[in-house]
């Protein structure tokens, strides 16, 4: 007697077995969600976040241990691990996939002239015109035919700044107002090698240098801003209080003899921390408090005209339809702002990781603040009514699932979002050519995220 055959599963078994394991996986969060448990993380870093998550009272994940709770990752992490994880309902992860569509810097400007050029064939003009707190930009070399045609139309001397898109930390920044000191660049690059095996030189873009910084005691500052993105679809952001504005070490000048002399030109605190002259606790300030010496400069009116908020809200905007949105994953921005001498407010970067080394007991106070806001409104423990318009340090400015408007935010800056409008397209294959293959590559997999 021949054995019985084994019967191949039809769709429909395939169906019913999926739906088996969807309703076992809802039925395990219900009871995740009744029983008391300890939170459990992992953390790529052994920093401030850390000492935030351990006074919490979660407890850190073994390796190899998937049952946690938040995943606070590098962006290495995002790029090389995430997609290998099917999220359950409960886990979230500090950064959203395509993330670099805002910070990195090539990128930034990308969507942002694209965002600019589409409220122009929307006859948004006004709205379009307020998309000019970027300086004029190109990326070397792809551009450089582009840039050499502008550079012609500046007078002789203009000072331009070069600076890697995949870089942080002001490393690989310089000023130049020659030309030949780019031949020098081209030929002392840190080359990568294309897929094609052909050595190219290091992605750049080269900026019109802002010549005209606010000057706070003769010294140059800009400002680091944190954002808390909870959602792009629909937008949901919250900006922090207790932001800060890092200063230079030394004192500004225009002088040419100082180009190449970074103390004066970058604030990066991990550029100025190698002078002899650096003391951590002087260069920097406490955003409130540079709230109130402009106020004791220029008064409350000229302040209150100052729309940082604008600023991060219409980058968002601008990058809002190219954003993979995933209901796992919220993000941490550090924004970067300086004012020049007339009070405008110029966007320099965003970035993905804001620092969270601490580098003083006050600075470490502010950032442990932060963290813990962030961690308040991602809400593990279900706490939130879900309409709060204050969280700890953080203010809502714009929600637009209800249509909440901020006027304006705690730091008495008026906000207006009512007056932004986000661009109905952007056009014909407007993301990267990393999130289009991104989504390429999640199409080819069996494995949801």
């Amino acid at each position: 007697m021949k054995p019985p055959v084994a019967r191949k599963p039809s769709g429909r078994d395939a169906r019913d077995n999926m739906k088996e394991k969807e309703k076992e996986i809802k039925e395990r969060e219900k009871e995740r969600e009744k029983t008391p448990r300890v939170l459990k993380y992992r953390c790529c870093y052994r920093n401030t976040i850390w000492d935030v998550l351990k006074s919490r009272g979660m407890k850190e994940c073994t390796e190899g241990d998937t049952e946690w709770d938040l995943m606070w990752a590098d962006k290495e992490w995002m790029r090389d691990v995430f997609d290998q994880h099917h999220l359950a309902e409960h886990q979230r992860v500090n950064h959203f996939r395509n993330h670099f569509e805002l910070t990195r810097k090539d990128n930034l400007i990308k969507n942002l002239k694209r965002a600019k050029r589409q409220l122009e064939k929307e006859d948004k003009h006004s709205e379009a015109s307020k998309y000019s707190f970027f300086p004029t930009t190109y990326l070397l070399p792809s551009e450089y035919a582009l840039f050499l045609e502008e550079w012609k139309k500046h007078p002789t001397g203009t000072v331009w700044i070069m600076k890697p898109i995949g870089r942080a930390q002001g490393k690989g920044i310089f000023l130049f107002n020659k030309l030949n000191q780019i031949s020098n660049w081209k030929k002392d690059y840190k080359g990568m090698t294309t897929p094609e095996g052909v050595v190219a030189p290091e992605a750049y873009i080269v900026q019109q240098y802002l010549h005209n910084p606010y000057l706070v005691g003769g010294k140059k500052f800009d400002m680091r801003i944190y954002a808390l993105v909870t959602s792009y679809y629909p937008l949901k952001c919250y900006v922090h209080r207790s932001g800060f504005a890092r200063f230079s070490n030394h004192r500004y000048s225009n002088d040419i003899s100082n180009i190449t002399n970074n103390y004066v030109h970058l604030t990066n605190v991990a550029v100025q921390k190698t002078s002899k002259s650096y003391h951590a606790a002087g260069c920097k300030w406490n955003v409130r408090n540079l709230r109130q010496f402009l106020i004791s400069k220029h008064g409350q009116e000229a302040v209150n005209e100052l729309f940082w908020e604008q600023v991060i809200l219409r980058a968002l905007c601008a990058v809002q339809r190219v954003m993979i949105n995933d209901k796992h994953c919220f993000e941490m921005y550090g924004y970067d702002i300086i004012l020049d001498a007339n009070l405008k407010p110029w966007l320099l970067e965003v970035n993905a990781s804001p620092s969270l080394s601490a580098d003083t007991e006050e600075d470490h106070t502010l950032k442990f603040g932060v963290l813990n806001d962030v961690l308040d409104i991602i809400d593990f423990e279900h706490k939130l009514k879900g309409n709060e318009e204050h969280m700890g340090g953080f203010d809502l400015i714009y929600d637009q699932a209800t249509g909440f408007n901020a006027e304006t935010s705690y730091l008495g800056f008026h906000v207006k979002p009512r007056d932004i409008n986000v661009p109905r397209t952007l056009g014909k294959n407007p993301q990267s050519i990393e999130t289009v293959r991104y989504n390429q590559r999640v199409q080819q997999t069996s494995q949801p995220i």
